[in-house]
């Protein structure tokens, strides 16, 4: 069965034998149109299921309401819960959204950015590769006078409006749980250093360990944030002569990952050894014990950076940049004490 081509502009007016422009003008309720005129194009319109060529518009506008959206990874749920957010805003303000995926690898990255400037979207929201260091394609889109706006890894050597959640005060507290509950000596698995999440979290883990005067030399943080990378070094670590008696990670997959070497090496969890993650996902209920780990809330994140894009687009914050921070809570389950 072939489909019905969709209904145009161009068949409406020739069926009311009125003007193409006569029935472009009734659909937007120009004033210029009697009422009686619109009330039978809409009329019409809605019966044979009219609906306006988008892409047609936009070639027209170079505007097509369309919000690009660049991320690490899907597959996390920390960044499916910040694509539900964004959704909801766009959607409610009349804008749909195109998802795009690094799969953290930079090239990618870039031909995202690339396309995304070809599809002629009306703004960017974009969280960083791991190991993106090098920022002219982002450069490229604000030079395109597209709106730009960072979530969560971000890049402050541009001018952007940006949302991150507070990972200096999360990392902080997480080792200060880890402390007050009996850790001395407390491992941090981060991601790579070069990213501010790294460096802030970096931070919070130190503080915590000078206020309560604990110990620390430089092979206690590991650049670590896979579950794989986990299972391949955590065994060595615990065999050592002075081995940790808690770990802090950087996200929850790499804690569980920690959690499941401690298991192989037969030490308890969490009596022997602690472990605290980060972002509070699905996967952190889903392990045995249950993980305990700092919620970053992400469908906030979302709907945050959506809004402040949106704004942008909009002209309402022309000229202004803001730095949303998103607080962090820690959320206490079976890996401690």
């Amino acid at each position: 069965m072939i489909a019905k081509a969709p209904i145009t502009i161009k068949d409406i007016a020739r069926v009311l034998n009125i003007s193409p422009s006569t029935v472009s003008r009734a659909l937007k309720n120009h004033p210029d149109i009697s009422q009686s005129t619109k009330d039978v194009v809409n009329a019409y319109a809605k019966e044979f299921h009219y609906r306006p060529n988008t892409l047609a518009l936009s070639l027209r506008t170079s505007k097509n309401n369309t919000i690009g959206v660049i991320v690490p990874e899907i597959i996390h749920y920390f960044f499916s819960s910040i694509l539900s957010g964004i959704e909801q805003i766009a959607n409610a303000e009349g804008f749909n959204v195109i998802f795009c995926q690094s799969d953290e690898n930079y090239e990618k990255e870039v031909s995202n950015t690339k396309s995304l400037i070809a599809t002629r979207v009306s703004g960017v929201l974009a969280s960083l590769a791991k190991h993106t260091t090098n920022y002219d394609h982002y450069l490229e889109i604000m030079e395109s006078d597209i709106p730009l706006v960072f979530f969560d890894r971000i890049c402050i050597d541009l001018k952007t409006d940006r949302v991150v959640v507070d990972d200096y005060a999360g990392a902080f507290a997480a080792v200060e749980y880890l402390i007050q509950t009996g850790c001395k000596r407390i491992f941090f698995y981060s991601s790579p250093l070069h990213l501010e999440i790294s460096k802030n979290r970096k931070n919070g883990y130190l503080d915590a360990l000078r206020k309560y005067g604990l110990p620390f030399v430089d092979s206690m943080i590991r650049v670590c944030d896979t579950r794989e990378e986990a299972l391949i070094i955590t065994p060595d670590i615990l065999d050592s002569e002075n081995r940790p008696d808690g770990f802090f990670s950087t996200n929850d997959h790499c804690a569980t990952g920690i959690l499941l070497a401690c298991k192989l090496a037969k030490l308890r969890v969490p009596d022997d050894v602690s472990i605290m993650g980060f972002s509070d996902g699905e996967l952190a209920r889903a392990c045995d014990p249950m993980l305990s780990t700092v919620e970053q809330h992400g469908y906030e994140m979302g709907r945050h950076a959506a809004k402040l894009l949106i704004d942008k687009i909009n002209g309402v914050t022309h000229g202004q940049y803001t730095n949303k921070i998103v607080k962090t809570n820690l959320i206490i389950r079976g890996t401690t004490r």
